[in-house]
């Protein structure tokens, strides 16, 4: 039996790959966690503040069945909000590589990300931009 790669290399990474978390109800024990950690509350009640949805989304990547990416570097992100989401709400995550470009010492991937609630419709969008390291020698 192989053992699982520890890393996704950016090799590894093909164009139009999509790849779903799993799903996760936002609680009111998330939002109080979350707001009594970084004094980011939300504005209307029973919502959600607006960064906890990236947050948990990010969360739910660590999830899936794939190796998380080789990541160098963190050079951008480009995020926009929809809408609301609430306590109560179902969340889940995609991120699908719709750029990769080859560079000496790796190559640059770029994802885009949506967080999909249990009505299928998009929460909160957005596009992240990685130099990914090669497979080692």
């Amino acid at each position: 039996m192989t053992p699982a790669a520890a890393h996704t290399f950016f090799e590894d990474t093909k164009l139009n790959d999509l790849v779903t978390s799993p799903a996760m109800t936002v609680t009111e024990a998330h939002l109080s966690l979350y707001s009594g950690l970084t004094g980011d509350a939300a504005v209307e009640p029973g919502a959600v503040a607006e960064l906890l949805p990236l947050c948990l989304s990010i969360g739910l990547g660590w999830r899936v069945p794939q190796p998380p990416l080789a990541v160098l570097a963190f050079m951008s992100m480009d995020w926009q909000i929809v809408r609301a989401l609430h306590v109560g709400d179902t969340v889940y995550g995609t991120s699908r590589v719709v750029s990769r470009r080859t560079m000496r010492e790796g190559g640059i991937v770029i994802e885009d990300h949506e967080i999909i609630d249990q009505r299928g419709e998009t929460v909160q969008r957005g596009r992240f931009t990685f130099l990914v390291a090669r497979r080692p020698a």
